[in-house]
């Protein structure tokens, strides 16, 4: 429950010391034992409350009965087909979520399995579009003490024993496994990639007990953090006067989430591999035709410590061995026989039956004594298949094989070269963990914010294409031109594929995209909405979060953008139901940019969102030229300007179609034509509106770069058209009012109205206001939407009546939506008003974050309403507080270009025509980049 304390105080610091005791944090202050100064933290005996869901009012649900009449109908008829609407609010998972997540395991796109603050293994993503919540209680740590003299031996679980079934008499399962930890004594430090768990005197007062998780999620890094792999470093401290056996224990159930462990068909065996790593491989026989899983868990045996294993073990009491015989095995030796390693592939399981596996790693420690053990964790599912047909190769199958059996490689890998992930790591994130400038709560909230990046359903492929595609969906699209156009090299003016990495500190250099392989092919990405909204990068929402991928790991950004502009270009005629208003319509119009890249058969079948028709949407399209533009400013990467511009300019000439009285503004259409989809529009709005007149600066400008000169002049004669007319129609005196119409909500005050100005200041495009008008507005925002909200304490409400009431005329109109606060943060500092934008973007972390808040760490919200209830959990938006640490650290292109006003450079002549006058000039500028395949051109409209 949330105090009200929460409201009333701020605490500006988390020190491990109110954790740890300090003597303990000296005896692991060598080999990253110790936890970062900087964390987000947890005791593992604090209570995981359930999380509360939003409800609409009386009057939404009037408004969407016909909604939602057609919306069951819809979900039925995709349930008859075996498969998952991409948006399902009447199905409830039979694990309530609750405020007990952490740091997920592994690399980007290979399948994820999250790790809550309290040990248990759960939220697993292995099969894509399925996210099975409920932990794995099987999957376990548990440690295993015997002291010189024997009058002092402690067994016990490492988490603490909160779990249905504990202490059932007789029973063999793991309720007979030692659960004797209270938790008051072990802490959880988070700070994505890496956690520690510090276990100081539990369960043995006289040994300390640190355990650090590491993943390979490294920026700029595209062959390691691909793996399915992840490393538990145990550093174990001996403060007693005693010798002591340690035997920590690893425990395994077959099993990718839910039920799929009593399908049957499973099989371990065991495996000794080089280097001392041992263990056993598990493989997962999946259900309904999915490919097939292998796990591998393993030990690094060194010259003190010892590997042993049980390759199988069961449940029930007809197993054998049973669980309480593993666990009595364990208290009797504090290992298992060597010969296990002999004894090969065990029978495979049948059907109701749960086949787990053990790792046993043993050591001496000696008084005052430091001894280190370290296991692995991996996973190997080579092959992602989605449910029309379509099948490819993950992403790390390029470097380790399409066998299931990689999975022992790569647990090898992981346990070898863990320490240089550490390394490196730590140099991407020091520079801004030690600027002293930023608030503490930023520092590591927003390295956490990533963990959406592997925990959201992610797939990564390897090659551009299909492995095989057994449907027929291609051949149904229309009018597409897939030309892609191959770039061997791509000097243009020296900035070809430079990017600027930046740091904390305000010093800037010029390096390549990435520097360990220019002319690498890092395959094509996808990410969930949400693990609620199952469609693939959507991208009215990509808009926010794209932030993280193009600092972090650009090529990826870049192949995004790509995509949807081969998207744009392509039109799909089949009939699509448009379920708010019943009617019909194509799945893709060509030169609208789609809502997603799909669900069951993604860059094939686009456009699973089927609430409202999406071409009639006005945000999309310029969203795309925005991304575009500040992706190709960024990077400098003009072999990449020249293979998306034909999208750009498509996407730009469909959008006229919404000037409706000729005064170069976009019109929206009196119903939720644009990202906020509940949240009617009429005439101008200040969203849409402000996205338009950025994207006409942006296409202005990018064109004029390319050479396109009259398409240039188009665009800016479009923008002097429509800038005075939009501020004529929006602008009150102090904001923009939320759109030109006449109704109750006409005047209220939107987070979200300079989101256009966020992405032109964010790309060194001139501002498309006066500074009066942009600080004017922000401070509105400020003392409205954010400090009349508990006292700036829940974020930026999206919509507020000029009264300081709350505008309640829909569901997203009184919600706090999380990525967008950090947007509006952004576009504060961008506008020098920092101390607002860490206030504003405090909320978050105050209300979604802290200890005092609602719990919604590692699966942060679209939303919560006004009593912190959330729509959405784990999803994609919040990815935009990395918009913050752009604007705090604009790349020096950025930086530089306001000096050099792009659109003061469009001269106009006496007949402007966006008529391809000008497609020599472009020609040249891709003949000068040395790019290949000139048809592209002939794809422009």
């Amino acid at each position: 429950m949330v105090s009200g304390h929460l409201f009333h105080c701020r605490k500006n610091s988390w020190p491990p010391e109110e954790y740890i005791n300090r003597n303990t944090l000296q005896l692991f202050d060598f080999d990253s034992a110790a936890p970062p100064e900087h964390a987000w933290r947890r005791k593992l005996n604090c209570n995981a409350n359930l999380l509360r869901e939003f409800s609409v009012t009386f009057r939404e649900a009037i408004k969407m009965v016909r909604l939602g009449i057609r919306l069951w109908s819809y979900i039925r008829e995709e349930a008859s087909h075996g498969r998952k609407a991409p948006i399902d609010p009447f199905t409830r998972e039979s694990c309530k979520p609750s405020a007990a997540q952490g740091v997920p395991l592994g690399g980007m796109g290979s399948g994820s399995i999250s790790r809550g603050f309290r040990g248990e293994f759960r939220q697993w993503q292995i099969i894509p579009g399925i996210c099975e919540g409920s932990p794995v209680m099987a999957n376990q740590f548990s440690i295993f003490i015997s002291r010189d003299g024997g009058n002092k031996n402690y067994a016990s679980v490492l988490a603490p024993g909160q779990h249905e079934g504990l202490g059932r008499v007789g029973d063999q399962g793991i309720s007979s496994w030692g659960w004797n930890l209270g938790g008051q004594h072990s802490t959880y430090h988070a700070l994505f990639p890496r956690a520690w768990t510090v276990y100081d005197g539990e369960p043995d007062p006289d040994l300390k007990i640190s355990c650090r998780q590491i993943s390979p999620f490294i920026p700029h890094n595209y062959r390691e953090s691909s793996l399915p792999t992840a490393v538990f470093v145990y550093t174990l401290v001996n403060t007693g006067k005693e010798r002591a056996k340690v035997s920590l224990l690893f425990t395994w159930a077959n099993s990718i989430g839910g039920i799929s462990h009593l399908s049957g068909d499973h099989v371990n065996e065991p495996f000794i591999g080089e280097d001392g790593v041992s263990g056993v491989l598990l493989h997962h026989k999946t259900a309904k035709g999915n490919p097939p899983v292998t796990f591998a868990v393993a030990a690094c045996e060194t010259q003190n410590v010892s590997v042993t294993v049980l390759p199988c073990f069961g449940l029930s009491e007809g197993s054998s061995p049973t669980a309480k015989e593993m666990w009595d095995k364990m208290v009797q030796d504090g290992q298992f026989d060597r010969e296990n390693f002999n004894s090969g592939p065990c029978m495979s399981s049948s059907p109701g039956e749960t086949l787990c596996a053990a790792v046993s790693a043993s050591a001496w420690v000696e008084p005052h004594g430091k001894c280190t053990i370290a296991f692995g964790l991996s996973w190997s599912s080579p092959k992602v298949k989605f449910l029309k047909g379509s099948s490819y190769h993950r992403r790390y199958t390029k470097f380790y094989g399409t066998s299931e059996r990689a999975a022992q490689d790569l647990v090898h890998h992981a346990l070898t070269n863990y320490k240089r992930w550490e390394e490196d790591i730590e140099k991407w994130q020091n520079p801004i963990l030690k600027d002293e400038k930023l608030p503490e709560w930023y520092k590591f909230t927003l390295f956490n914010e990533l963990y959406f990046l592997v925990a959201g359903g992610t797939v990564w492929i390897d090659s551009p294409l299909p492995v095989t595609n057994t449907n027929e969906n291609q051949r149904q699209l229309t009018n597409v031109e897939y030309t892609d156009v191959k770039v061997t090299e791509a000097e243009v003016n020296n900035k070809q594929g430079t990017v600027v990495e930046h740091t904390a500190t305000g010093h800037h250099r010029s390096v390549k995209l990435d520097p360990q392989n220019d002319n690498e092919d890092v395959g094509r990405f996808l990410y969930l909405e949400g693990v609620e909204y199952i469609m693939w990068n959507t991208y009215d929402v990509h808009f926010y979060a794209s932030f993280a991928l193009l600092e972090l790991f650009p090529k990826i950004e870049l192949n995004i953008q790509r995509d949807f502009a081969k998207a744009v270009l392509s039109e799909d005629g089949r009939k699509v139901k448009f379920l708010a208003e019943g009617n019909w319509g194509i799945r893709k119009v060509r030169g609208a940019v789609p809502h997603d890249l799909g669900t069951h058969d993604p860059w094939n079948e686009m456009n699973a969102y089927n609430i409202h028709d999406t071409s009639k949407w006005k945000d999309l399209n310029p969203k795309f030229v925005l991304q575009v533009y500040r992706d190709f400013s960024a990077t400098g990467d003009m072999a990449f300007g020249v293979d998306v511009w034909p999208a750009v300019r498509a996407a730009m000439e469909y959008m006229e179609q919404f000037d409706r009285d000729n005064d170069g503004l976009i019109e929206n259409d009196g119903f939720p034509d644009q990202t906020y989809d509940a949240w009617t529009v009429h005439g101008v709005s200040a969203y849409c509106g402000c996205l338009w007149l950025a994207a006409l600066q942006a296409a202005a400008a990018m064109a004029f770069q390319l050479g396109d000169k009259a398409f240039a002049e188009w665009c800016k004669t479009k923008y002097l058209k429509a800038k005075p007319a939009f501020e004529e129609k929006l602008w009150n005196g102090s904001y923009f009012n939320y759109d030109s119409g006449s109704s109750s909500n006409s005047k209220s005050i939107q987070a979200d109205q300079l989101a256009g100005q966020w992405y032109t200041a964010s790309s060194g495009l001139p501002s498309l206001f006066d500074e009066f008008k942009i600080q004017s507005a922000l401070q509105k925002i400020y003392d409205f939407n954010v400090m009349k909200v508990k006292g700036g304490r829940m974020g930026a409400v999206n919509g507020m009546h000029p009264s300081g009431k709350v505008d309640e005329s829909c569901m997203q109109s009184r919600e706090i939506w999380t990525g967008v606060t950090y947007g509006v943060a952004a576009t504060m500092i961008l506008a020098g008003k920092e101390k607002e934008a860490f206030t504003t973007a405090e909320g978050i972390f105050i209300a979604g974050w802290s200890e005092e808040g609602y719990g919604y760490g590692f699966q942060t919200p679209e939303g919560w309403t006004m009593d912190g209830h959330f729509r959405s959990l784990i999803y994609m938006r919040p990815l935009s507080i990395w918009a913050m640490q752009w604007a705090l650290n604009l790349p020096k292109a950025i930086l530089e270009a306001p000096a050099i006003n792009i659109m003061d450079r469009i001269h106009l002549s006496s007949f402007s025509s966006r008529s391809s006058q000008n497609e020599s000039g472009v020609r040249k500028i891709a003949t000068k980049a040395k790019c290949f395949g000139n048809s592209v051109f002939n794809c422009a409209c």
